[in-house]
């Protein structure tokens, strides 16, 4: 998923807006691309102007904000970049203004446009030909990346991060499967987003009024049992026998990923001590139980939505034309809305409700971070670990969350930016889920794109009526051996 991203370069004597990209449909405002890319250039050349000039200090204080951190490094770098469009911009225009900072200290990065260098097999390539090989790469792919470090592509950074004052240590406990393998660390999260259950809260006022109920429009449903009766009570059956309106379809949005409501049902997928798949526990056919049990209800109705459904980038998602009353999808949907819909919904939002059965994680969330990867073999790794430290900070970071409502990657940091200063309900149930400690990311293995491919199939042959049992020990059997293969 690519990610809209919103920065706002600010200068002395400048303020530049930028809309970079968040989410799947690309920019809603590519016309603003160009003037961003200029404007930051007139900025950088602002300040070489007034540093040529003898004021030493110019460079610094041209980009009002920006922390200039203290180092003795030199060298240069070469930086890959996942990011396309308008987001690829920003963080051409976040590098600009490092370079610019340290030009006296000999510092100088190359950034190059490599949006699809998991995809393609450039990085691959490159690092198996040992020809421009990039220092360090940042991709919006966390499962692709984990593989790559799983097979020896990225650099163990616990013993490089404290070396430019970044702990390990800090990050989200839930965030530390995806950013290490057997304990180790080796990629450094960007910054990451929570999943939620969004509810439109006039069908759920005009369901209170038409069934007498009093569903707590505010809170939403709070646990899997409460889910199912919103669902039940936001469906609106025709004489004929299908439905004009669904409360929910489960496997659309985020529901649509892999391994996300899943996980909040208990699922495990893959035990990292022993190398086993676990396709076939208790908490995932549970999971699988539940979808079925959706598309057997609602039939046709429900089961005409797949994954070509347009989603929130897009005026036709279901949940914009009211043909579906609930939808799971990240933090981002809330900005999505005002920027998509000519008369927005009002919306309200909950933390995925999860079953009370012994196996679900209540109040938790994957997590899928862009994140950054040092280059095994580069010669300039602490360099690199202090560029990272350099664009994540709050500076660049600040419009980004508050406009897509994106968090930071540790609690601490929650602090530093305008939505939890001002109380914003959302980002403290954000901040919440992500301080949960079951929260994790599952199936990561040196096949993790693969099985998550091969398991949303065998969840659309089940949708559409294919035995559980069977479909999953066959998909467990298949993934199995190719796991086992690969290590």
């Amino acid at each position: 998923m690519k990610r809209r991203v919103l920065a706002v370069v600010m200068t002395m004597a400048l303020t530049v807006s930028m809309l970079a990209a968040c989410g799947s449909g690309g920019s809603s405002q590519t016309t603003a691309a160009p003037a961003a890319t200029q404007a930051a250039g007139g900025a950088t050349e602002a300040a070489t102007t007034a540093a040529s000039a003898g004021e030493k200090t110019a460079a610094i204080t041209e980009y009002e904000g920006v922390e200039k951190y203290e180092t003795a490094l030199s060298g240069e770098l070469l930086y890959w970049s996942g990011f396309d469009g308008d987001s690829y911009i920003w963080d051409e225009s976040r590098v600009k203004i490092f370079n610019e900072l340290y030009a006296d200290q000999g510092i100088h990065v190359t950034i190059l446009n490599q949006s699809q260098m998991f995809e393609d097999g450039s990085l691959l390539a490159a690092f198996g030909s040992k020809s421009g090989v990039p220092d360090l790469i940042l991709d919006d792919a966390p499962l692709s990346a984990y593989s790559a470090a799983a097979e020896g592509m990225f650099m163990a950074v616990d013993d490089v991060l404290p070396k430019v004052g970044m702990d390990v240590s800090n990050f989200f406990e839930g965030m530390k499967g995806i950013t290490s393998v057997k304990g180790v660390t080796y990629l450094i999260p960007h910054d990451t987003n929570v999943h939620l259950l969004y509810y439109n809260k006039t069908l759920v006022k005009d369901a209170n009024t038409r069934l007498g109920l009093n569903l707590d429009v505010e809170k939403g449903p709070q646990n899997l049992t409460e889910l199912d009766q919103w669902v039940e009570a936001l469906s609106i059956q025709e004489a004929d026998g299908s439905y004009s309106q669904l409360g929910l379809v489960p496997w659309i949005g985020d529901g649509d990923d892999p391994w996300h409501i899943p996980y909040v049902f208990g699922a495990n997928v893959y035990n990292t001590d022993t190398g086993e798949l676990l396709m076939t526990e208790q908490p995932m056919t549970n999971y699988l139980e539940w979808i079925q049990g959706y598309a057997k209800k609602y039939g046709d109705s429900i089961t005409r939505y797949g994954s070509a459904t347009p989603g929130v980038f897009d005026p036709g998602c279901p949940f914009y034309t009211g043909e579906v009353a609930m939808y799971f999808c990240g933090n981002w949907a809330q900005n999505a809305i005002k920027l998509t819909m000519e008369n927005p919904i009002d919306w309200g939002v909950c933390a995925v409700p999860a079953p009370e059965d012994g196996y679900g994680r209540p109040k938790a969330t994957t997590f899928g971070p862009n994140v950054f990867g040092i280059v095994e073999g580069s010669q300039n790794a602490e360099l690199a670990a202090f560029l990272v430290k350099f664009l994540i900070q709050p500076y660049f970071m600040e419009n980004n969350f508050s406009q897509w409502y994106s968090i930071p990657c540790s609690d601490a940091e929650f602090d530093n930016y305008e939505l939890t200063k001002k109380g914003d309900p959302m980002y403290a149930l954000e901040r919440e889920i992500a301080n949960n400690p079951e929260n994790g990311y599952p199936g990561l293995c040196s096949i993790a794109g693969s099985l998550g491919s091969e398991f949303q199939s065998a969840r659309s042959k089940i949708i559409n009526g294919a035995d559980i049992t069977s479909t999953m020990a066959d998909l467990q059997t298949r993934m199995q051996a190719q796991l086992d293969a690969s290590n």
